[in-house]
């Protein structure tokens, strides 16, 4: 029997294609293994028992043992919107030990949850490659799928999960792509960013905190975003991205017109 593993992340992606290929294939032969960063949101959890529960597969976890911050600290380098070093060792070394020691390349395939959009089609061949030697599948990305935008694609795979009485992931609804690091991936941009600092004030100061003290550690002004001034890159760190929200947010409300009030009867 083929031994088919679900790169399963707590994403909608993942949740997808798992949902395929029980369907297709049945769940008799199917793992849904799972990479824990030790950084994810609690609502997470939820969502994968919930669907563990729906296709009646455990879930089976693998990790590394660090969080990502533990991680920068350990190899002396902050991940940032360029090389995310936490990726390769928390997520890929750990799921490719599994691999080795439970599946076999000549009797397994692996699926993910890449989505049929132009920006994840490109993205397709070089995860193919990097899960070399074993054969990868990409169920949501068949010719007969639809090219959809990001947001059409969100919105179609949540209201796939509503239909099967799951309530999407958390991070979906606050109006985040993913449901990576609890929001809190050192890949996202300053929109994201951004983000975070208006739906989870506390979780963006935790990563402010930690990325401060990085710098300490280093003694250098790493960051893991940065920001263009006649066409060079300056590290922006966190607390700087906050005080130019802050202060963006400030003048927007000055410069909003006073209520009218009620004219007297």
């Amino acid at each position: 029997m083929t031994q088919r593993v679900v790169q399963f992340s707590g994403g909608l992606g993942s949740f997808g294609v798992a949902l395929r290929v029980a369907e297709k294939h049945g769940t008799s032969g199917m793992t849904l293994l799972f990479a824990d960063t030790r950084a994810e949101c609690p609502d997470l959890w939820r969502f994968a028992d919930d669907t563990s529960r729906l296709l009646g597969v455990p879930l089976t976890k693998v990790a590394d043992g660090r969080d990502p911050w533990e991680l920068f600290r350990d190899k002396r380098f902050l991940g940032n919107d360029r090389i995310a070093p936490c990726t390769k060792y928390l997520k890929q070394i750990p799921c490719r030990k599994w691999m080795r020691a439970h599946a076999p390349v000549s009797d397994s395939l692996v699926y993910i949850g890449i989505e049929k959009t132009k920006r994840d089609r490109a993205r397709a061949r070089a995860i193919a490659q990097n899960w070399k030697p074993w054969q990868v599948r990409f169920p949501l990305c068949n010719r007969w799928e639809p090219e959809l935008s990001k947001e059409e694609s969100k919105a179609r795979l949540m209201d796939l999960s509503r239909w099967h009485g799951i309530e999407p992931p958390r991070l979906y609804e606050l109006g985040y792509g993913h449901n990576n690091c609890g929001g809190l991936c050192v890949r996202a941009g300053q929109k994201q960013w951004k983000l975070t600092l208006k739906v989870q004030p506390e979780r963006y100061g935790f990563a402010e905190a930690q990325e401060q003290g990085m710098r300490d550690l280093l003694g250098r002004p790493v960051s893991m975003l940065r920001q263009r001034r006649k066409g060079v890159a300056y590290p922006l760190p966190l607390s700087e991205l906050r005080r130019q929200y802050e202060a963006a947010e400030s003048t927007s409300a000055s410069a909003s017109p006073p209520a009218v009030g009620m004219e007297p009867a």
